[in-house]
């Protein structure tokens, strides 16, 4: 079967198990989430699970980037990804979403061993982290002047005087024509209106 057809497959199947399932979220037909511990559990977490072109021959992209993950130290994201990646070399090949996600269930426990809750300033400095292990901070970047074409700057030119500004009543026309319309239409319903 090629990657399409299994794709086709695992979603069906997704779609029939988790039906009615609070936890489990389908973004698109190829990311889903699912929440592992219930609502208001401190170690309860968010797994993003999205498939590659070629997935289930190639592994898919797993996240833990989600704002509801904003308590988790990095540390424990990364544990916990690292283990599910193992789970990933093990299933490489077969349709292994909702095998991540119950491997998840089943491990949750062990996953957060480790977890104390972090503060949000604290978090968002570990979501950047997280998403961006590779990128070093940059420098500040001037901000680039939008660039007109010649045929902008001619226009821009003849409309404005020697100090480049606009002159006075050069948009006079637009008030004049709306200022008819109203009169116009002004007179044509007052003209369908009944006289006593």
């Amino acid at each position: 079967m090629s990657a399409n057809e299994d794709q086709e497959m695992e979603l069906e199947a997704l779609r029939s198990i988790y039906e009615g399932d609070e936890s489990f979220r389908e973004l698109s037909p190829v990311s889903f989430q699912y929440r592992i511990g219930e609502n208001g559990d401190p170690k309860a977490f968010l797994i993003e699970i999205s498939w590659t072109e070629t997935y289930p021959q190639t592994p898919p992209i797993i996240s833990m980037n989600a704002f509801f993950n904003n308590t988790i130290s990095s540390a424990v994201k990364q544990s916990i990804l690292a283990k599910l990646q193992e789970a990933v070399e093990v299933n490489l090949g077969t349709a292994m979403t909702y095998t991540l996600f119950e491997y998840a269930k089943d491990n949750k426990e062990q996953f957060m061993e480790n977890h104390h809750p972090v503060n949000s300033t604290t978090s968002i400095s570990n979501i950047i982290s997280v998403e961006t292990p590779n990128i070093a901070p940059s420098s500040k970047k001037k901000d680039k002047r939008e660039q007109l074409s010649k045929a902008q700057k001619r226009k821009l030119a003849d409309k404005t005087d020697h100090k480049g500004e606009l002159p006075r009543g050069w948009n006079w026309v637009d008030v004049v024509k709306h200022v008819s319309i109203f009169e116009i239409s002004f007179t044509f319903f007052s003209s369908l209106r009944p006289r006593f």
